[in-house]
């Protein structure tokens, strides 16, 4: 019944709102009821919802329900035609706080900016909550009209003739060229009052062009953030007809796409006590793109710089970022943290396989040439399309489920493949045609 009356919000796979262009999070609430009071005939269409999240943005109220359904709907501030200011009264004092707003309905009982009726929708909020910040940042972001695309050109006009030179007289307070002397006091509070004019005409043309730049900025952030949703989209239907070429133009773009900064990152002073939680879903689908390029599993170091760069001057400390990753476990999301035997941390997908990893590294090790001389980290490294200090944890991964065996010598570490478990306790010198040992034979004889 609600989506008769509000419009639905399409979720990412972590189960955060999927983001208008130029839409940015402003407060976040939870434990939150969306419903109508009024007892007029059009309020029977307004859904009431009930203990879910609400998200503020500059261009809607978002309300996620705490439900697996998870589903999610939308009041725009465009609909939006009054927003009431909160009465504290001793009633209130023991009552859940309360921000009412009228919302206009079109004929058939959907929210519209055009609508013919309206209603008076009311927030509830039972869980914690500051309901006059939440008020005030209501108000500034509906004032704010952010969805209005159409922005005024602004007039910038030529400089002001404020230095026009007076015709020449005879006195002796002009030059030849007719303009002011700097004579005493006067003259210097004049040439200070130009200095300051000149100044400021550059810092107005400066910000003329910041402005300009910051425009076109967020239309780049915006042109990008649709093209990874698209290339997350389209990444598994078109894996199997994908050429060489299109799969180097690929990785390219997730490249690009991966310096262009995020359009919205969560805050502290936006999410308050909701931070890690919403921080902990942005993160697992920022990792998706790095995660698809690092073969499904990247050291926990790698995502915090990029996690980081991407968020521009709003940084987290690792802290932040460890604590975001542990949350993970009680979300549906793609990605888990783990953490290898040695202490190492990685984010790695579900859908990673170690037995896949380790079928990789045992067939690298039964090569003629590692079969006599071992592979190392780096060797691994180009087989599996990791980084030589993340190969390494793989390599003792497989040497602790008894695939690989271990020499530790001047050079550094090399991986042998097992053939303890080929022997015979009841005859150690049996040679068997059979198994791992044959063919390693074969390659120190043929080396020999």
């Amino acid at each position: 019944m609600a989506e008769n009356c509000l419009p639905v919000v399409l979720l990412t796979g972590s189960g955060r709102p999927v983001l208008l262009p130029n839409e940015i999070e402003c407060f976040f609430l939870s434990s939150v009821d969306l419903l109508c009071e009024d007892n007029e005939p059009n309020a029977t269409s307004f859904p009431h919802l009930k203990s879910g999240l609400l998200i503020l943005t500059t261009h809607r109220l978002i309300w996620l329900s705490d439900s697996p359904s998870s589903s999610a709907f939308t009041v725009p501030l465009a609909t939006i035609s009054h927003i009431f200011s909160h009465k504290k009264s001793l009633k209130s004092m023991f009552a859940s706080p309360r921000v009412r707003f009228q919302v206009s309905l079109s004929p058939e009982g959907r929210v519209s900016a055009s609508g013919s009726s309206s209603v008076v929708a009311t927030v509830v909020m039972r869980g914690k909550g500051d309901c006059d910040a939440f008020l005030a940042k209501f108000w500034e972001n509906w004032r704010g009209r952010a969805w209005e695309e159409a922005e005024s050109v602004s007039n910038s006009g030529s400089s002001s003739g404020s230095n026009v030179a007076p015709a020449a007289s005879s006195g002796g307070f002009y030059s030849s060229d007719g303009t002011v002397r700097m004579v005493g006091v006067s003259g210097i509070l004049r040439k200070q009052q130009e200095m300051w004019e000149s100044t400021d005409r550059s810092l107005h043309d400066a910000f003329q062009d910041l402005n300009a730049l910051m425009s076109k900025a967020k239309e780049m952030v915006m042109l990008a953030e649709k093209m990874r949703i698209q290339l997350l989209s389209g990444s598994s239907s078109q894996a199997n007809t994908t050429g060489d070429e299109q799969m180097g133009s690929k990785e390219e773009m997730q490249e690009l796409l991966l310096s262009v900064g995020i359009i919205s990152p969560v805050t502290k002073e936006s999410a308050g006590a909701l931070y890690h939680q919403q921080l902990s879903r942005q993160l697992a689908d920022f990792v998706k793109v790095p995660l698809e390029r690092a073969g499904g599993i990247i050291n926990l170091i790698d995502i915090y710089c990029l996690f980081n760069r991407a968020r521009g001057t709003e940084l987290i400390s690792p802290d932040d970022l460890l604590q975001a990753c542990s949350l993970w476990e009680k979300f549906d999301v793609p990605v888990v943290l783990r953490k290898f035997d040695s202490g190492v941390m990685v984010i790695q997908a579900k859908s990673h396989s170690d037995e896949q990893v380790i079928s990789k590294i045992k067939i690298l090790a039964m090569k003629p040439d590692a079969l006599r001389s071992g592979i190392s980290a780096s060797d691994a490294a180009k087989t599996l399309g990791v980084a030589p200090a993340m190969a390494k944890e793989h390599l003792m991964s497989a040497e602790s489920k008894g695939v690989l065996c271990r020499d530790i010598s001047p050079d550094g570490f090399r991986f042998y493949i097992n053939l303890f478990l080929e022997f015979d306790r009841d005859d150690m010198y049996l040679v068997k045609d059979q198994g791992l040992y044959a063919p390693w034979v074969r390659a120190n004889h043929a080396r020999g």
